[in-house]
């Protein structure tokens, strides 16, 4: 693929351009139709789903089951949480990535938020992160930092770090942000509050329709998370619980749009392909961005 030339350089803090890690593969069609309507909208089914780095409730890696769960969404676009690539023995050391783009046919970026040495000589890199998977041309992509505190590391403290991915698809012409992002666990909800400024930082330097997703490890309704709703809106309130997999009892994986993006159906799919359930947005884009 030959991206695109990248937009206006943005003073919100980033990690380098990645383009190279846009993978363009033979894209099916896209699950909506390409006709826009008379309004001059234009379709795109959207999802997010935390994969648990390829295995089930079960615990059990399976990254064909992983791959069949995805390609049940019919998604033009779908955000990935919990991605390995040559991680461990826990995923088998494959490029999660690569392998279910390959196996669904679609574009892939894939944006570390670890980047380790190699677990034995001469082997690969083991990273963990997001990715996002697109039926679309891919113009630009980006992996951004926002505050995070550290798993791998002793006495972590809050510090810039990479893992927050934006692309810029082309949809019938019309050029549309999409972010995916994995925020902290914790009880303390600092980190996220943190997160959550880091985020709009980077959404205020774009325009045209924005599309946040991620699992967002709060719900809606929580305090920290009350800035991104003077920018963007939940597209889902009312689509379900998404964790855990199994009964779940949180919505805590989300699908947020910027304004003059509109909604028009939301679904929360059964499955226990991971621990958290997938969501599906069902979006038009205005074709004059706002």
């Amino acid at each position: 693929m030959q991206p695109g030339s990248r937009p206006p350089a943005r003073p919100a803090r980033a990690v380098a351009v990645l383009l190279a890690a846009v993978l363009s593969l033979a894209a099916a069609p896209a699950a909506a139709a390409e006709e826009a309507s008379a309004s001059g909208s234009v379709p795109l089914r959207v999802a997010t789903y935390n994969i648990h780095a390829g295995a089930g409730e079960d615990q059990v890696f399976d990254l064909d089951r992983t791959a069949a769960a995805l390609r049940g969404l019919r998604a033009d676009v779908i955000g990935l949480q919990e991605v390995d690539v040559h991680w461990g023995d826990r995923s088998a050391f494959a490029d999660e990535a690569r392998a279910l783009a390959g196996r669904l046919r679609m574009r892939v970026f894939f944006a570390p938020i670890y980047d380790l040495d190699p677990a034995v000589e001469d082997g690969e890199r083991r990273q963990y992160g997001v990715a996002v998977l697109s039926r679309h041309p891919v113009l630009y992509a980006e992996n951004h930092e926002i505050t995070r505190l550290s798993t791998q590391t002793p006495d972590p403290v809050p510090a810039p770090a990479p893992g927050f991915a934006e692309v810029v698809i082309r949809v019938k012409g019309v050029p549309t942000h999409v972010y995916t992002t994995h925020l902290d666990y914790r009880a303390d909800p600092s980190i996220r509050a943190a997160q959550v400024d880091d985020m709009l930082e980077v959404l205020a330097a774009d325009r045209g329709p924005r599309i946040l997703v991620g699992d967002f490890n709060a719900e809606a309704s929580a305090p920290e998370l009350a800035p991104l709703w003077h920018t963007l809106r939940d597209a889902a309130p009312d689509a379900g619980p998404t964790y855990p997999a199994i009964e779940p009892e949180k919505r805590i994986d989300l699908i947020t749009v910027s304004h003059g993006v509109a909604v028009t159906g939301a679904r929360v799919p059964e499955t226990d392909a991971s621990d958290h359930r997938p969501v599906v947005a069902d979006l038009r884009l205005p074709r004059k961005g706002r």
